[in-house]
């Protein structure tokens, strides 16, 4: 009878060895859940986590909202992350404040979630933040354009993403102080304006909108001179809606992103100049981070600055700038 229960014991203990040894051999799972599925930063920020997952061996869950600011879309992506075992998740999150308890529940459940690109608010909401510095990238933009005009009246036109979203209030307001606009911080929270803005107008980061917002601005006043743009595709709006007006010659045109299209939009001389973000390499970080928390239980923390490099064929005095054959080398999407 001893025996018996020795042998079932040991059996036992075998069999919890041989599931621990099954369970640490099992690919650690890693969500990404993207804005949009469309636009290209976010497929070559989908391409550099597959890349990563593949070589880590791990498996990439994806998903994304409907559209920029589709928070309802990005709940269900995340709920349905955490139901099929992802360990870790990797956000872009389109709106900063709502997603937050959808957030705090997959912590809660053990999910590591680092946020890419766009912070959450508050920032705590998330393990850590890998991303651009949005504000340093609209100050460079906004250093250039202050360069470039040489001193020369402006009439600034400022086409922006929607209300209340981090990056876009980054960018923004980066660009104006770079431009010289006194008592704007990185720490300024609302959008800033300033008496050279002349006309502001939202477009979602949307080419179609951008030429509408670009066509509403010049209604208001025709004397626009500089143009802001949120990222390049409302970039390629705002030229279309001054090329029909007769204008393109006589406005500068600045953006961020670093896109391949946008890269050759200012070899063009369609955008004087953009500031390029790396959305591969946050990506690539966020899965190898993920897969060392499944090995080690370590988690990451705090804010990763990924990198931004002006990119102008016009160098300007003053300013650090790539120009577009290093734009095009680096850039993603079509």
């Amino acid at each position: 009878m001893r025996k018996t229960v020795a042998i079932v014991g040991l059996l036992a203990v075998a069999a919890a060895a041989l599931s621990l040894v099954s369970a640490q051999n099992k690919s650690p799972i890693i969500g990404l859940i993207t804005k949009t599925e469309s636009n290209p930063f976010f497929v070559k920020m989908k391409e550099g986590a597959q890349q990563e997952a593949t070589k880590l061996g791990a498996k990439l869950l994806t998903g994304a909202g409907k559209t920029d600011g589709d928070n309802a879309g990005q709940v269900a992506a995340l709920e349905n992350m955490v139901a099929a075992g992802a360990q870790t998740i990797l956000i872009t999150p389109s709106d900063s404040k709502a997603i937050v308890p959808a957030i705090a529940k997959a912590r809660a459940a053990g999910v590591m979630v680092i946020a890419l690109d766009s912070p959450t608010e508050p920032a705590s909401a998330v393990d850590a933040l890998f991303a651009t510095n949005n504000y340093k990238a609209g100050v460079l933009i906004g250093e250039y354009t202050k360069a470039a005009v040489g001193g020369k009246p402006v009439k600034i036109a400022t086409l922006d993403l929607f209300p209340g979203q981090p990056v876009g209030i980054a960018r923004h307001n980066g660009f104006l102080a770079g431009f010289g606009v006194a008592g704007i911080t990185d720490k300024t929270t609302e959008q800033a304006t300033a008496p050279q803005v002349v006309c502001s107008q939202d477009t979602y980061g949307d080419q179609a909108k951008g030429q509408t917002a670009m066509e509403n601005c010049l209604q208001k006043d025709p004397g626009i001179n500089v143009v802001y743009t949120i990222n390049e595709p409302a970039a390629a709006g705002a030229y279309q809606a001054l090329k029909a007006a007769g204008k393109e010659k006589d406005v500068i045109i600045v953006s961020v992103d670093g896109g391949c299209a946008g890269v050759r939009n200012v070899k063009a001389g369609i955008i004087a100049a953009t500031s390029q973000q790396y959305p591969l390499k946050m990506a690539a970080m966020g899965v190898t981070a993920g897969v060392e928390y499944v090995k080690t239980g370590k988690k990451v923390s705090g804010y990763t600055d990924t990198g931004v490099n002006l990119i102008a064929d016009k160098a300007v005095a003053g300013v650090p700038s790539k120009d577009t054959a290093f734009g095009l080398a680096n850039c993603w999407g079509q």
